[in-house]
């Protein structure tokens, strides 16, 4: 299982959100498992191409990821929604 986690940030688009943990071994899987959960969250966080949107960035643990990053069970991935303004 992969426990996803999730920034604050995205609370405000999906008030019910979560850290939960899904059965995949792609990144894309862990999306599917994701909007499954909370309709509407892959298509916030990737673009129409299916890449991830620029303002969101995968971690696998402490390391940046990205849609082709390897993961295996017992993986912690976080979303993150990167906020900008002052």
């Amino acid at each position: 299982m992969i426990k996803v986690h999730f920034t604050s940030a995205l609370s405000r688009f999906f008030p019910n959100l979560k850290t939960i943990e899904v059965d995949a071994s792609t990144i894309p899987e862990v999306l599917e498992s994701v909007e499954i959960q909370y309709p509407g969250m892959k298509s916030f966080l990737l673009d129409d191409s299916g890449n991830l949107r620029k303002h969101v960035n995968i971690f696998i643990g402490e390391e940046m990821g990205n849609l082709h990053s390897e993961i295996t069970p017992g993986d912690d991935l976080f979303v993150f929604q990167a906020l900008s303004g002052g």
